[in-house]
């Protein structure tokens, strides 16, 4: 364990900082070594209830509403500044309590940075409209809030996907609630350290730490909460649709993918190499968007399987905190999945051409960066999300073939093509089922774009301008002179 991690981290409720209500805690462990590197406060339904209480209590005194919208911008501002101070500490935990390699540990402060001033320059431009309703008349719409938003957030990005809903919520006027995620929740309680230094209102942010069968349904099911935001499995967001259901409560969900990336015959094959290559190895592949399924024309196939696979062998897998390439998966038991999915495809006839198993001789939970080919459309993996580094490679012979592969899953969060010609790019991104179509770079975008799926994936936007209007809604004021 670094000397440098907390051994004990409390949850953030009503601007103070509790033990859980029955002093349980939760271990953390380093997905590196499969050691514990620390411990934190295992918060419970009754924890859930105090953090709701708070966040209620603090809109209800309109703190934040009757606060200029260009002042709760400049909170925004504050914040980012604030994470200034914890910029090594955020980069350390992310390394041990996340996996990420020590560059996209230290990348985490920037990108959290950019969210919170982009909502903040966003505060005092979301606008209402007047209505021409005739003489005599006036009529106009205002942008309000739900009020206290429960949020829960994966644990393969907790910090910036967790600080933009806060963002979002915290500038059109809402409270916030959110449940960290327990295999990666250190990064969360280092920005609410940051919330409290730039004199967010106490309640306004409530941060706890608990089991997603615990706190995470106390939470989602709580009478007194008026909208989710959600990202996860499909299984688990079916769950918290039920519970929002039985009191008709908005939500912002985002459920995952199983995103196909076509290339065609014309595409520059050493920028697809690189370019697919770090749309599924980035992050040992646990994104939601990552590329895990790559739908090459049969004319460059084994070119591009090639380019691939030296890839894949190519890359230094090892501890994040040692700045290898690609870093652990989270746990063991995700890496078992994984494992499990690979021998799955083998049995169905897929070819491995590298990889497939943890990596030997490594303490710890690493996953091989693993390519697949001879995969049929309709095959488990071609089909399931692997969360981890492989991808499926899967032949075609025409357009058509190619667009009807991509968008035949359950899934529809991201898409994306090879081309050198614009006008097939343009055809081909219309007719992708996808919330997003990455054209010649995996993960083109930022923080600017909104992003969300479509069919399985959810449904909402978070990022970008789009973001905003999920944490409002349109109150319309008629008025007779």
């Amino acid at each position: 364990m670094s000397a440098a991690i907390r051994p004990y981290w409390k949850n953030f409720i009503g601007g103070s900082w509790v033990d859980a209500s029955d002093g349980g805690r939760l271990p953390v462990i380093d997905p590196a070594t499969g050691e514990q590197i620390c411990e934190v406060a295992r918060g419970t339904g009754e924890d859930i209830d105090a953090a709701v209480a708070a966040a209620r209590t603090c809109f209800n005194s309109r703190v934040l509403l009757d606060m200029p919208p260009h002042e709760r911008g400049a909170l925004m501002f504050r914040i980012a500044d604030e994470l200034e101070e914890a910029a090594d500490e955020i980069a350390l935990v992310e390394c041990h309590d996340n996996g990420k390699t020590l560059e996209k540990g230290r990348a985490e402060i920037p990108l959290t940075q950019r969210y919170l001033r982009y909502y903040g320059g966003m505060a005092d431009k979301l606008e209402g409209r007047q209505i021409p309703l005739g003489s005599g008349m006036l009529d106009y719409t205002i942008h309000a809030p739900f009020g206290v938003s429960a949020q829960i957030v994966p644990w393969n990005g907790p910090l910036p996907v967790g600080a933009r809903s806060i963002a979002c919520a915290l500038v059109t006027g809402n409270t916030v609630v959110l449940k960290s995620p327990e295999d990666s929740p250190l990064s969360l309680y280092l920005f609410a350290e940051a919330c409290e230094r730039a004199g967010v209102p106490a309640g306004a942010v409530n941060i706890v730490c608990g089991i997603g069968a615990e706190a995470g349904a106390a939470l989602v099911a709580h009478p007194d909460i008026d909208h989710i935001v959600f990202t996860g499995s499909v299984e688990t967001g079916k769950s918290v649709l039920r519970a929002a259901a039985e009191r008709v409560i908005p939500c912002i969900m985002e459920l995952g993918g199983k995103s196909g990336g076509i290339v065609f015959p014309d595409a520059d094959l050493d920028q697809v190499a690189e370019s697919a290559a770090a749309g599924i190895f980035k992050h040992a592949g646990q994104i939601c968007s990552a590329g895990s399924r790559l739908i090459v024309h049969r004319s460059v196939y084994d070119e591009v399987v090639a380019r691939l696979v030296a890839r894949a062998e190519s890359l230094g897998v090892g501890p994040g905190i040692e700045d290898h390439e690609m870093g652990p998966v989270i746990s063991a038991h995700q890496l078992e999945r994984i494992v499990a999915l690979c021998r799955t495809g083998v049995e169905e006839g897929a070819t491995l051409a590298t990889g497939g198993d943890r990596v030997a001789g490594l303490e710890g939970f690493f996953m091989s960066p693993t390519v697949f080919t001879d995969v049929r459309p309709d095959m488990r993996i071609a089909q399931e999300e692997f969360f981890g580094p492989v991808v499926v490679v899967i032949p075609f012979d025409d357009t058509e073939e190619a667009i009807e592969i991509a968008n035949g899953t359950d899934y529809g969060l991201a898409a994306g093509l090879y081309t050198r010609d614009l006008g097939l790019a343009h055809r081909v991104a219309d007719r992708l089922v996808a919330g997003q179509v990455y054209v010649n770079q995996w993960w083109a975008g930022g923080v600017e774009t909104p992003f969300g799926g479509m069919k399985r994936s959810g449904y909402g936007r978070e990022k970008g301008q789009e973001a905003l209007l999920g944490y409002v809604q349109t109150k319309n004021v008629g008025i007779r002179l």
